[in-house]
C-alpha cells in the first residue's frame, strides 16, 4: 500500500459512479462527483500537510453525470480536491474555473477553514464578468478520506405525546460549565460528559435538538469584523461534522467525537435531532467565494435567477438557494441524511427554511409543493421514513409561509404559538379564543383528519430571537455587536421590558420578570403538541437584549452556569415532572369537546368563564375578559387500571387578580392546586370552591381522592 502522506505516482482507474464522494474499499478508494455540465474532472491529490498538491489525476465520465475513477493503494488519511473544466459564462449561469481547487460535496472530513481570502472567489474582484486565473491550492478546503465508523447500537425512540424538545448550541451549552473539564468545554466531548447529560436528564427533557453541526464557511464580512456565523447556518460541507468542536484528544477526530456524543446522549436515554442546513451553503451570492458547488456545476446545483442566470434566486436571505429538483442534487442530500443515521446514529432532523426544499412547481417562483421530490424520497426512504423529520416551515421567497402544509407525520415550528403566548401573558393582546386554540395544539393550522396531536413544534423563544430572560427585560433589540447598526433581527418582539430596559437591580422588576417567565414556561409545557425548550431559558439566561446573536461566538452567547438561576431550573423540572405524572396533559389525541364526540382515547376539553359559566361564542373575543378555565377530563381506564386524575388549568393572563369559581370535581374527589406561577410553588393544597388567582398567572389543578 502506498502511504497517504505520499500519493505520488499513484494512478487513477475507472471506477463505480456510486456512492458520491471518495469510499475506502478492500485495494484502494473509488472516488465519485456529479457534475453533468462540466467538460473535464481532475482528482487533485495532496502531501501529509495537505497544502502542496502533487498530483492530479483525470476522472472518467461523465455516465448519467457522474464523474468517477478508482485509486489503487489509497489509504484513509488521504487530502484530496477537485478541479473542474467547463465554460466561464456568468450570464448563462456557468462559472467552471479550473484555477479554483474544489471541495467534494460528499467530504466526510474537512482539512482546513475558509479564511475569507479573496483568491477563493472565481471571479476577478471588481470584476465579476472575468474568470480568475489565480491558484487557490495552498489555502483551500480540501476533503480527507476516512474510514466507516462502525454501525450505530439501537436508537432511542420517544413517545411522540411525550416528547419534550430542547434546542442547544453544541459549544455555548458547555464553554463555561465549571464541572466539565477545561479541554473538553464547548466541543463535542464536553456536551458527553456526564455533569452536561446530568442536567438535561434532571430537567426532564428528552429530546436534544442540536443547532448546525456541518461543517461551515463564515461569511466574508463576519471575518472581517473578527466574527463568525457561530449558529452554523452556512454549510460548506454537509456529511462533515465541524472540526471547531473538536477537542483535539489523542486518538479522536471529529467524527469520532460526534459519534461518541451521540452514544452518550442515546445511553442517557434522550433522543438527539440534528439541525441541518440544506437550503443554502455558505458560497453566498454571485459575488461570493468558489468553494464547491459553485465551482462543480453551478447551474446544476443552484436555483438561478430565471431572467438572468448570472444570480440566484434567493428564497433564504442567505444568497442563493440550493436546487434538490435535479435528481442528482437531490440524491447528494439524501445520501448526507443517510449518513447521519448509518453513521453517526441520530434519531432525526430539524430543516432550516424548509419549504425552500419543497420548491417544485413549475413557475418562476418553484412554488412550495407537499409532494415535492424532496419530500416524497424522504417518505419512501427505508432509512429516513420512520426517523423524526422537523420543519421550519417559512422561507422569505413568494408562498414561503406553509404552516401546517407539510406531510403527514413531520413536525412543524409554530410561530403562532410562540406570538400568541407572548401577546396573551405579556401584552395582554391575545383574545380567548386565541389562547385556547394554541392551548389545544393549534386545531386550525394542523388538520386533526391528517395529522397527529403533537404536529405543533410549540415554542415560545428559540435560537432566533430573544431569550425568555430578555423577552420580559428589553422592548428592542440591541443587536449593535453584529455590526448592521442594530437593523438586523426580529423588530416584532411582542416583548416588554417592566419598566427598565435591561439589567435591574430593583426587587420589584426582578420579581415580576420571574413571574412572566414562569407563566410562560407553564403554558408551553401543558400545552397540547410537542413542547421546544431553549437552552438557557431555564437558567435564566441573558443575551444582553441581542436577538439575533448568530456572530456572537463568545459569552454573550455562552450559558453562564455561575449565574444560573437555580429556582427557576428547579420550576421547569417541576412543570415537566407534572407533565408527565398527568396523563391528559400529554396527551396522543386531539381533545374532543365532549365524551359523545370524538374519538374515545382522547380527553375531554371543556373551556368556561372564570364565574363558572360555560363560554358563550360572544365571550371568546370580549376585549376586555380574558381569562379562562380549561377542564381536562381523561380517557376511561380499563378495569384494574389506575385512574387517571381530572386536570384544571387556570388561566388569568390579564393585569389584575382575578377570582375563579371551580367546575365541581369529579365524584368522590376534590381539587388539589398541584403548581402556581406566581410564586412559583408545588403548594398541593385542597382548594375552596372560589380562589383568588393573581395577574398574569396560571395554576394547575388536578382532582385528588378524598
Amino acid at each position: 500500500m502506498n502511504d497517504p502522506a505520499d500519493p505520488v505516482g499513484m494512478t487513477l482507474h475507472p471506477g463505480q459512479t456510486q456512492p458520491l464522494g471518495a469510499h475506502l474499499r478492500a485495494q484502494g478508494v473509488n472516488f465519485c462527483l456529479a457534475a453533468p455540465n462540466a467538460q473535464a474532472v481532475e482528482l487533485c491529490l495532496f502531501d501529509a500537510s495537505a497544502t502542496t498538491e502533487v498530483q492530479r489525476l483525470a476522472m472518467q465520465g461523465p455516465v448519467d453525470g457522474v464523474w468517477h475513477g478508482f485509486l489503487p493503494g489509497a489509504q484513509a488519511g488521504l487530502a484530496y480536491g477537485w478541479r473542474v473544466h467547463g465554460p466561464w459564462n456568468p450570464a448563462q449561469g456557468q462559472r467552471f474555473n479550473p484555477a479554483k481547487l474544489l471541495l467534494d460535496p460528499a467530504a466526510r472530513e474537512v482539512v482546513g477553514r475558509y479564511d475569507g481570502d479573496d483568491v477563493h472567489v472565481g471571479h476577478v474582484p471588481g470584476n465579476p464578468n472575468q474568470s480568475d486565473p489565480r491558484d487557490n491550492a495552498t489555502t483551500a478546503l480540501k476533503a480527507r478520506v476516512v474510514q466507516d465508523l462502525p454501525p450505530p447500537q439501537g436508537r432511542v425512540q420517544v413517545d411522540p405525546a411525550q416528547r419534550v424538545l430542547y434546542e442547544l448550541h453544541l459549544k455555548g451549552f458547555t464553554a463555561l460549565h465549571p464541572d466539565v473539564p477545561a479541554a473538553l468545554r464547548g466541543s463535542y466531548a464536553g456536551l458527553a460528559h456526564p455533569a452536561a447529560i446530568a442536567h438535561l436528564r434532571s430537567l426532564g427533557v428528552t429530546t436534544v435538538s442540536l443547532m448546525p453541526v456541518a461543517h461551515r464557511a463564515d461569511e466574508v464580512r463576519l471575518i472581517r469584523l473578527g466574527l463568525s456565523n457561530y449558529w452554523g447556518y452556512s454549510p460548506i460541507a454537509w456529511n462533515a461534522p465541524e472540526h471547531r468542536y473538536w477537542s483535539g484528544t489523542p486518538g479522536t477526530s471529529p467524527r469520532s467525537e460526534f459519534r461518541a456524543l451521540v452514544d452518550a446522549l442515546h445511553a442517557a436515554g434522550l433522543e438527539v435531532i440534528l439541525d441541518v442546513v440544506y437550503n443554502h451553503t455558505g458560497e453566498t451570492d454571485e459575488l461570493g467565494p468558489t468553494l464547491s458547488l459553485r465551482g462543480i456545476d453551478n447551474a446544476t446545483y443552484y436555483h438561478l435567477d430565471h431572467s438572468n442566470p448570472a444570480l440566484y434566486a434567493n428564497w433564504t436571505g442567505c444568497g442563493n438557494c440550493v436546487n434538490l429538483t435535479h435528481p442528482l442534487v437531490l440524491r447528494t442530500v439524501m445520501d448526507s441524511l443517510r449518513g447521519w443515521v448509518q453513521e453517526f446514529g441520530v434519531d432525526g432532523f430539524r430543516f432550516d427554511l424548509a419549504p425552500v426544499m419543497a420548491r417544485a412547481g413549475a413557475d418562476r417562483e418553484h412554488r412550495f409543493e407537499a409532494n415535492a421530490p424532496f419530500l416524497m424520497a424522504i417518505a419512501q426512504d427505508p432509512v429516513l421514513r420512520d426517523r423524526l423529520m422537523v420543519a421550519e416551515p417559512w422561507d422569505i421567497g413568494p408562498g414561503g409561509y406553509q404552516l401546517g402544509a407539510f406531510p403527514v407525520g413531520w413536525l412543524e415550528w409554530n410561530d403562532r404559538f410562540r406570538d400568541t403566548q407572548r401577546s396573551a401573558w405579556l401584552q395582554h393582546g391575545a383574545s380567548r379564543a386565541d389562547l385556547a386554540n394554541r392551548l389545544a395544539g393549534s386545531v386550525d393550522v394542523f388538520n386533526p383528519t391528517r395529522r397527529a396531536a403533537h404536529s405543533s413544534v410549540n415554542l415560545v423563544t428559540a435560537h432566533d430571537g430573544f431569550t425568555l430572560m430578555d423577552l420580559v427585560s428589553y422592548n428592542e433589540r440591541h443587536n449593535e455587536a453584529n455590526g448592521e447598526h442594530n437593523r438586523d433581527g426580529h423588530g416584532h418582539n411582542l416583548s416588554v421590558n417592566n419598566g427598565v430596559e435591561g439589567h435591574s437591580d430593583d426587587p420589584q422588576v426582578l420579581a415580576l420578570r420571574a413571574r412572566q417567565q414562569r407563566v410562560l414556561l407553564a403554558s408551553l409545557l401543558w400545552s397540547l403538541g410537542t413542547p421546544m425548550l431553549l437552552a438557557g431559558d431555564e437558567l435564566g439566561h441573558s443575551q444582553g437584549g441581542n436577538n439575533n446573536a448568530y456572530c456572537q461566538d463568545n459569552p454573550t452567547t455562552w450559558l453562564h452556569w455561575d449565574r444560573a438561576d437555580a429556582a427557576l431550573t428547579d420550576f421547569v423540572a417541576s412543570v415537566l415532572a407534572l407533565r408527565r405524572a398527568l396523563p391528559v396533559l400529554h396527551s396522543s389525541a386531539w381533545w374532543r369537546s365532549s365524551a359523545d364526540h370524538g374519538p374515545q382515547h382522547a380527553p375531554v376539553a371543556q373551556w368556561w368563564a372564570p364565574h363558572g359559566d360555560a363560554l358563550s361564542a360572544s365571550d371568546w373575543h370580549h376585549p376586555h375578559e380574558r381569562a379562562l378555565v380549561l377542564v381536562l377530563i381523561p380517557v376511561p381506564e380499563g378495569v384494574g387500571a389506575k385512574p387517571s386524575p381530572a386536570c384544571l388549568l387556570l388561566l388569568n393572563p390579564t393585569a389584575e387578580t382575578t377570582e375563579f369559581t371551580l367546575p365541581v370535581a369529579p365524584a368522590g374527589t376534590l381539587w388539589r392546586l398541584r403548581l402556581e406561577t406566581h410564586t412559583g410553588t408545588v403548594p398541593d393544597q385542597t382548594l375552596p370552591p372560589r380562589v383568588q388567582v393573581p395577574a398574569q398567572s396560571l395554576w394547575l389543578v388536578s382532582a385528588a381522592g378524598l
